[in-house]
């Protein structure tokens, strides 16, 4: 009786291991092919078309820098690339959703300097530094400080004096309250201790037509809008803000360069993607975007908008928005800044 007992008992514990070495091997097949399957995944993208939201109508300078690395980004990887105007709210319509999106890197968003300055000024309903994560930038343009000739400036130094010996004496123009020129000029205030009067535009248009005519002696523009007349003797250029000199200016310093320290953060675009976007597509997509940057074709155009390219990895390029989401809320606060 108790050797047949012992003999069921063994094989129990026969049935039991036998059991599980099948499980183990299921285990271990049923991972092998999960990875097989995920390698395979990450080996297809991008198997069917991208698009790249614009939060910007057509024409304009994010959306034509978009649509130029867009084309030549789609003939590397094999797949379209649609570009689509989705704008409004400040960008803030085409971000909130891309950052909705699904994160598998074919749905990609455009986004601009004014993506950082947004958190500050509205209330959204995603977070830019956590919903959506960088894949790189595009390019970037400085901005200039230009005066009307009959002001008698001929560098940063002379206005910072006349400011400081006249508060609120005199007016700059900008292309509205809450702009990216806005904030930095109310920086450049805040920098150097000046009271400079703020006359906000609905653009640059009319701003660039009241500074000519001596209606206000100063601008805040961005350097594609102020360099044809300064080349045409109409404005003066008296500092660059930006991380270093217009290739356009050569001979017109930055702020730094001048004394101004804080002033560096240029009018920039570039790419983000959904957060979750798996690092094998992040990594892919920016190969392709410095490969892009890197043709002597490509910068010739980005020249034309009078921009730099911004060449670096996801990383830099992230560093790069905190630092601005970070600058802007702070000059926001410190300046009572409101939307209109």
């Amino acid at each position: 009786m108790r050797a047949e007992t012992s003999s069921r008992s063994m094989g129990c514990v026969a049935r039991r291991m036998r059991a599980s070495l099948l499980s183990a091997l299921l285990a271990a097949i049923g991972g092998w092919a999960g990875g097989a399957v995920q390698a395979q995944s990450s080996t297809a993208w991008p198997d069917k078309p991208i698009r790249i939201l614009v939060g910007f109508p057509p024409g304009t300078s994010t959306d034509t820098l978009t649509r130029m690395v867009a084309t030549r980004m789609a003939e590397a990887l094999g797949q379209p690339i649609a570009v689509e105007n989705k704008p409004g709210a400040g960008s803030s319509i085409a971000a909130e959703m891309v950052a909705r999106a699904a994160p598998d890197g074919y749905t990609l968003l455009a986004t601009s300097s004014a993506n950082t300055i947004n958190p500050s000024l509205y209330r959204l309903s995603f977070d830019l530094l956590h919903d959506l994560i960088p894949v790189g930038g595009i390019a970037e343009a400085p901005l200039l400080i230009i005066s009307w000739p009959g002001a008698g400036f001929r560098d940063v130094a002379q206005v910072i004096a006349a400011a400081r010996a006249r508060p609120d004496a005199l007016a700059y123009g900008s292309s509205g309250v809450g702009t990216f020129v806005h904030l930095n000029a109310e920086l450049f205030k805040m920098t150097t201790g000046t009271r400079i009067t703020h006359v906000p535009y609905k653009g640059s248009s009319q701003a660039i037509a009241d500074l000519l005519s001596g209606q206000i002696q100063l601008l805040f523009t961005p350097a594609s809008t102020a360099i044809p007349h300064i080349k045409a003797g109409k404005a003066v250029a008296l500092g660059l803000i930006g991380r270093r000199r217009s290739s356009e200016l050569p001979d017109v310093p930055t702020l730094a360069e001048a004394g101004v320290s804080g002033l560096d953060s240029a009018l920039w675009s570039g790419l983000h993607a959904p957060a979750g976007t798996p690092s094998a597509v992040i990594d892919r997509l920016n190969r392709e975007l410095q490969r892009t940057l890197a043709l002597p074709d490509v910068r010739a155009q980005i020249a034309t908008q009078s921009n730099e390219p911004l060449p670096g990895t996801p990383l830099q390029f992230g560093a790069m928005v905190r630092d601005d989401v970070e600058r802007w809320a702070r000059v926001v606060k410190s300046a009572g800044i409101k939307a209109d």
